[in-house]
């Protein structure tokens, strides 16, 4: 049967966890069973949810009763072939009702066919930037709110030049008289060709893109005609959707990238909203983004460890859908890189913007001494030995230090 199945996490102080997944699967399809007429039966079986499983988890929150795991499967019948249609139908106005987590979502394969994916996945942009066998080099512009785009520029090359395969925007760069998405563009498109003729190397440079959403897909077409490589996309403010639209368009042919931007409003609680791995690894790869940034478990604003994980495996896991490039992002320098190969491996991103900017020798050094630190790991060297040869990776370690692999 074409359908989807929802798994919760659910808490009941009662402990009624079969009467309660009932009266989800009933009440978010036909509305009421038990009352129906056998004719009335016939006529809506086939929109009947189905309860799935009941786990009672043996564990008890003092607040909120006891805790289960249940799973409920939602006719493809009942919903249009979008992700709105099908998270109002599995979490709408369940997510107002209680303790209630939405862990995951299981599509039919007849379902999971509506949805393309990723237009370039992690084997595109490979290809694209001709880099094979280690993690991409991803910055993040910074501080360049109120300045200027001979500034823009400088930091743009600067990244480069020291080694950075993408350098994206930050979120909070919108529309501005200094700097417009136009001129950024441009600035990108000329940085980049003096990369490849210096260096033979290719890049992408993330434009954000901000706007009404009405008018995100004109203003996304014009960016590409003009020559940008890549897109930064505020997903969770704009909707999945709306990211769909955009990857979906062959006009807008280039990578996008899905930022995490208020994704903690809906995710952070482990009792309420949506889990990490849903939300920032298989939804986002369903709407198509190529890369999924998410926060580390390092950093100030990290996430729980096995969350990050969770939504690295969500990227990558074999389907019929492209594979999503996972991004921990946040707290990152150059002494964390044995540490995140190991818990990401190699189709990973390692994006950095204090690590790679804070470097006494500039975002050149910070760029230069993230490559070494790959360099070492990768051929089973300590970034301790390591930074014996490299100036770069000696400085980075003496500011941030190493973190020792914990496996």
């Amino acid at each position: 049967m074409s359908s989807v199945v929802a798994t919760y996490v659910i808490y009941d102080k009662k402990g009624n966890f079969e009467q309660k997944a009932e009266s989800i699967a009933v009440g978010l399809t036909v509305g009421s069973w038990t009352d129906l007429a056998h004719v009335e039966k016939e006529q809506l079986e086939k929109h009947k949810g189905e309860v799935v499983s009941v786990i009672d988890n043996g564990e008890e929150h003092p607040a909120f009763g006891r805790k289960a795991t249940i799973e409920i499967q939602y006719p493809a019948i009942n919903f249009s072939t979008d992700i709105p249609a099908i998270l109002t139908t599995v979490f709408g106005k369940l997510s107002l009702d209680g303790t209630i987590k939405l862990i995951d979502l299981q599509f039919s394969d007849d379902l999971l066919s509506h949805f393309s994916g990723p237009k370039w996945g992690i084997n595109g942009i490979r290809k694209e930037l001709n880099v094979f066998g280690r993690p991409l080099l991803m910055s993040i512009f910074k501080g360049v709110i109120g300045r200027d785009e001979a500034f823009l520029k400088d930091q743009l090359r600067s990244q480069f030049f020291g080694g950075v395969d993408i350098v994206k925007d930050d979120e909070i760069l919108f529309e501005n008289p200094l700097t417009p998405i136009e001129k950024r563009v441009a600035i990108g498109k000329e940085v980049l060709k003096e990369l490849f003729e210096e260096t033979g190397r290719n890049g992408l440079y993330a434009i954000n893109l901000t706007g009404r959403t009405f008018e995100l897909k004109d203003k996304a077409k014009r960016a590409v005609e003009l020559g940008a490589t890549a897109l930064l996309f505020n997903v969770f403010t704009y909707g999945l959707d709306t990211l769909q639209s955009l990857v979906e368009d062959e006009e807008i042919n280039v990578p996008i990238m899905a930022h995490p931007s208020f994704s903690g409003a809906i995710a952070s609680s482990p009792y309420f909203g949506v889990s990490y791995a849903l939300l920032l690894g298989k939804l986002v790869r369903l709407a198509g983004a190529d890369f999924s940034l998410f926060p580390s478990p390092y950093g100030s604003v990290a996430i729980p460890k096995e969350d990050a994980i969770a939504i690295q495996a969500e990227c990558v896991k074999t389907s019929v859908l492209k594979r999503t490039f996972p991004v921990p992002s946040a707290g990152i320098h150059p002494g964390l890189v044995p540490q995140l190969i190991h818990d990401f491996g190699i189709d990973s991103i390692i994006n950095a913007g204090g690590g790679v900017h804070g470097h006494p020798e500039g975002a050149i050094g910070g760029g230069r001494a993230f490559r070494q630190a790959m360099e070492a790991t990768l051929k089973g060297q300590s970034l301790t030995e390591a930074a014996r040869e490299h100036s770069s990776l000696r400085q980075a370690i003496e500011r941030w230090g190493v973190k020792e692999v914990v496996r």
